[in-house]
């Protein structure tokens, strides 16, 4: 049992991106006490974003960032902005060449947990309000976002297995998901096959992979959605989020819950009603149960 939520402001504008998603999320916490986490996108920045989970010894953290510098030196990225906090390091890179050799050089030397011109994620253990006195996710403003509380079923609890998760090698793309994926090895080992790496055992990894490599291949957030309910088998609701969009899935079984509420001006989405009544205080809310096997996604004005 984990929970999920996302949040999409149709018009253009800086909204407080942060806050309402610590609210939503902090109103299904009981569905997933083991971590937290969140998927915000901002404006489009010239430099590219790297945000890696590093070792909270002094000494260790210390190692991982001369390691990670060493890794940048190599793809001739440079490092014009820094900040180490928590469990994360977070940096802002000049780097024009092969992203997805890039990304993938960097994966194997380092925990890398998100890349892009306009998303930062931002995971650990612990509550939203928790992560927000470590990381401030409060102040972050911004157009949309995702986020997740998870209760730990399939992998460890710790920071990089927590989601959001970024769709590896391709920027600016995450997931969350709640549920079990249970072909989730059968899809891996394809995935595999063709040069794709994963770095957990969490089967979120893979819907963030599969449909990343869905959206490189030409394909629209509305088809990548579609086929993956064909592909993929259990029982699952998830949210992805792209630079300009966000969209769910779910399952035909759909033992998974999930309501939605939608305005003129915004889109926002989550595994129990009580998330988006936080967003309403004392309102009454028409919100609706997504069908089993439907799809659907919302884009932003640019």
């Amino acid at each position: 049992m984990c929970g999920i939520a996302g949040v999409l402001y149709k018009q253009a504008g800086d909204h407080e991106i942060g806050r309402t998603l610590i609210e939503m999320l902090d109103g299904c916490q009981h569905r997933g006490p083991d971590s937290t986490g969140f998927a915000l996108y901002g404006e489009d920045k010239d430099l590219l974003q790297l945000r890696f989970i590093v070792p909270t010894d002094a000494k260790a953290r210390q190692d991982a960032i001369d390691g990670i510098a060493t890794l940048l030196e190599r793809h001739d990225a440079t490092i014009e902005s820094e900040l180490s906090v928590g469990c994360s390091y977070q940096i802002s890179v000049n780097f024009d060449g092969d992203l997805l050799a890039f990304t993938k050089d960097i994966e194997e030397h380092a925990k890398l947990v998100s890349v892009g011109h306009t998303l930062d994620i931002i995971k650990d253990d612990g509550t939203a309000h928790e992560l927000d006195d470590i990381y401030h996710v409060g102040e972050v403003r911004g157009t949309h976002g995702i986020g997740h509380v998870r209760l730990a079923t399939e992998s460890a609890v710790r920071p990089e297995a927590a989601h959001p998760f970024w769709a590896t090698g391709f920027e600016d793309i995450a997931i969350v998901h709640n549920g079990q994926i249970t072909n989730y090895w059968k899809m891996r080992r394809r995935l595999e096959r063709r040069g794709f790496t994963f770095h957990t055992d969490n089967d979120s990894e893979l819907v963030a992979v599969y449909l990343a490599d869905k959206l490189e291949q030409g394909e629209t957030l509305d088809s990548v959605l579609e086929t993956a309910i064909a592909d993929l088998d259990g029982t699952f609701s998830f949210l992805v989020s792209t630079p300009n969009e966000i969209g769910y899935a779910k399952d035909n079984l759909a033992a998974k819950p999930m309501v939605l509420y939608e305005t003129d001006d915004m889109i926002a989405i989550a595994s129990e009603e009580v998330s988006l009544n936080r967003l309403f205080p004392g309102q009454s809310i028409n919100s609706t149960e997504p069908a089993p096997g439907t799809y659907q996604t919302w884009s932003r004005s640019i």
